[in-house]
């Protein structure tokens, strides 16, 4: 493996060895705590333009298989860990990661001091960086340079409407970077899915008669986003059972009058502990987050808060006090695990019984 540097815009350099793509490439530099899911991790749209640091020491181990892709065309902009291994006995392997990240041009970087480097995310916050193939003024200058999008959700979801046929229930999904584990747990329950763009309006959901919508995760900040989306939300709300994830969480919150903020240290990880407010039990799920809802926007005459993390007490979940509708910040489906939390989907299929 060749030499590689990944360098960061305060001025940083780590030396490695390059795999995967030998493209140069800048993103956001994230970390992901999860020591399992690395292919469901990078397939997963909401790293859309990041790079991701992985702190489990070894990735690579399990190869690709073809039941954990999250997207068909991964769009993450990057790779970094301590060690690649190519060796697999998994039987369900069809590529190794380094021919995965060739197949979608995207470069990786191995032998880096991953402990190190998600210190120095924790003090900076949010930092930009790039792996490159020379570590000098010229590098740093094209870093600085480069302005990256804020048209995430509309360069990864889809521009057209798509079906996930089935006989059961009939579930609208609104596309604003779906990944498909959530189509998986609606296929479990004999949904019969439409997938619709981001940009779909009000009548344009109506039209297709649903039991439920969904609104699902995606890249990049509610705020981006035009207010033709809030005032689909604020329509369909009063007419269809609703379940909103991650940033359909976030513009769930917006339509219904709360603020968002952006964190200081984004939220990526398998082992969040999240409470569950009306019973008192904790769960732990996978958490993908760089905005939260403020606790003090919240309307509580609007709104109840259902799930708060234990770590820093944002709020992970909310209902409507007088529609059918209700979301989580955290990604419920399970891909990868924990599987804790995956019976929202039933609570969904129990609402939209009820509503019949």
């Amino acid at each position: 493996m060749a030499q590689r540097f990944l360098i960061l815009e305060d001025g940083s350099v780590y030396p490695g060895q390059g795999f995967g793509a030998g493209a140069t490439t800048t993103g956001e530099i994230v970390f992901n705590t999860s020591m399992l899911g690395y292919q469901e991790i990078v397939t997963n749209q909401i790293y859309h333009n990041q790079i991701i640091v992985f702190s489990q020491p070894i990735v690579g181990s399990i190869g690709i298989a073809h039941d954990a892709y999250e997207s068909i065309l991964p769009t993450a902009k990057g790779m970094v860990v301590r060690d690649v291994t190519d060796i697999s006995k998994n039987r369900q392997r069809s590529l190794s990661l380094d021919q995965f990240l060739k197949q979608h041009n995207i470069p990786g970087i191995s032998g880096i001091d991953t402990r190190h480097l998600i210190r120095q995310i924790n003090q900076t916050g949010t930092i930009k960086g790039s792996i490159v193939d020379v570590a000098d003024d010229h590098a740093f200058d094209q870093l600085h340079a480069t302005v990256l999008t804020n048209q995430q959700v509309a360069q990864v979801a889809t521009p057209r409407p798509y079906p996930n046929p089935n006989q059961g229930y009939n579930v609208v999904v609104i596309d604003f970077g779906l990944k498909h584990g959530i189509l998986r747990q609606l296929s479990k329950r004999d949904c019969n899915v439409t997938v619709l763009p981001w940009d779909a309006s009000a009548q344009d959901v109506i039209n297709l008669d649903p039991d439920g919508v969904l609104l699902s995760t995606g890249p990049g900040s509610p705020l981006d986003l035009p207010e033709s989306v809030l005032d689909m939300i604020r329509t369909i709300q009063e007419r269809i059972p609703l379940f909103a994830i991650g940033l359909g969480h976030e513009l769930f919150a917006l339509a219904n009058g709360s603020e968002i903020t952006k964190l200081k240290l984004s939220h990526h990880g398998a082992n969040h502990p999240i409470r569950k407010i009306i019973t008192n039990e904790i769960i732990y799920a996978m958490e993908s987050q760089e905005y939260v809802v403020d606790p003090d926007s919240v309307n509580r005459d609007r709104l109840i808060t259902t799930y708060l993390d234990l770590i820093d007490g944002s709020i992970q979940g909310l209902r409507h006090r007088d529609y059918p509708a209700f979301s989580v910040q955290f990604f419920p489906d399970g891909a990868p695990g924990p599987n804790d939390s995956v019976d929202l989907f039933d609570e969904f299929i129990e609402i939209m019984g009820t509503r019949k």
